[in-house]
């Protein structure tokens, strides 16, 4: 059914022409017949003309409706099924790599006795803290969610002067996620987080303004992407000086898809 679809899409500059031209023709012909209803004394001469008015009226709402339907079929119908499209092939690819990961095989260990453990024991960076344990560093936040494998090149994202760090390029998102990054530039005006996809026509609209200069990677805003059909868009940070000049882009390319489904473990029924 998609490829009828599709067809109609490809052939719709001809069927606009045709339909159009077969418009214009009964538009002569009902003219046509309304001067010949007039001109005649004879009454059925005149019910012949009005009958031929009413067949011409007829077929222009038919040719009418039917560009109508035609020009739904390219701005409804077929984005909606290339954007499905695009989500198949984005979950064929997934199972593609689940499947290539292999079988996972724990090693057993050993069982420890005495005399199995050659470890020497070192000293603590600083020297003893006398505490029992060895305070580590905070790992750094790495971007959360499924990363979808060959995403389009990400767009500037040269320096940090505009960086997304979450979402990365490739993310899938679909709960609300945080985005961080950094934004500054030399007489720092404003940033800009815009997104284009699907929802918004393949536009760039602002989901946030940001007014204060980020000269790390902190908390920018928000996704929210149940405001957003599913499908492949392109999220942008945009940094401004105060003469309201472009100075830095970045944007990476996410998917919006709908929360994976959980399956809800069933109790155990008691004997």
């Amino acid at each position: 059914m998609s490829n009828f679809f599709f067809l109609i899409e490809w052939l719709a500059i001809p069927l606009y022409i045709l339909t159009g031209v077969g418009i214009v023709w009964y538009v002569y012909r009902f003219f046509r017949a309304r001067s010949d209803m007039r001109s005649t004394f004879f009454e059925l001469e005149r019910d012949l003309a009005r009958r031929r008015q009413v067949n011409a009226v007829t077929a222009i709402i038919l040719g009418t409706q039917f560009i109508v339907i035609v020009l739904g079929v390219q701005v409804r119908a077929v984005p909606f099924l290339e954007t499905e499209r695009d989500l198949d092939e984005l979950r064929s690819r997934d199972t593609v790599v689940v499947q290539d990961d292999g079988v996972f095989v724990t090693d057993t260990p050993q069982p420890l006795g005495s005399g199995q453990l050659d470890i020497v024991e070192g000293t603590p960076l600083g020297g003893d803290s006398g505490v029992g344990f060895i305070p580590t560093p905070t790992l750094t936040p790495t971007p959360v969610g499924t990363i979808v494998p060959n995403p389009p090149t990400p767009e500037g994202c040269a320096d940090d002067r505009a960086f997304l760090q979450i979402p990365a390029n490739g993310m899938r998102v679909f709960q609300p996620t945080t985005v961080r990054g950094s934004a500054f530039v030399e007489n720092f005006s404003s940033a800009k987080l815009e997104i284009s996809g699907p929802s918004t026509n393949e536009q760039y609209v602002v989901v946030d303004t940001i007014v204060q200069p980020a000269f790390q990677l902190v908390e920018l805003s928000e996704i929210v992407p149940s405001q957003f059909e599913p499908g492949v868009y392109q999220f942008r940070l945009t940094v401004f000086d105060i003469s309201n000049q472009l100075q830095a882009t970045c944007m990476v390319n996410i998917y919006i898809s709908a929360p994976p489904i959980t399956v809800t473990p069933t109790p155990a029924t008691g004997g």
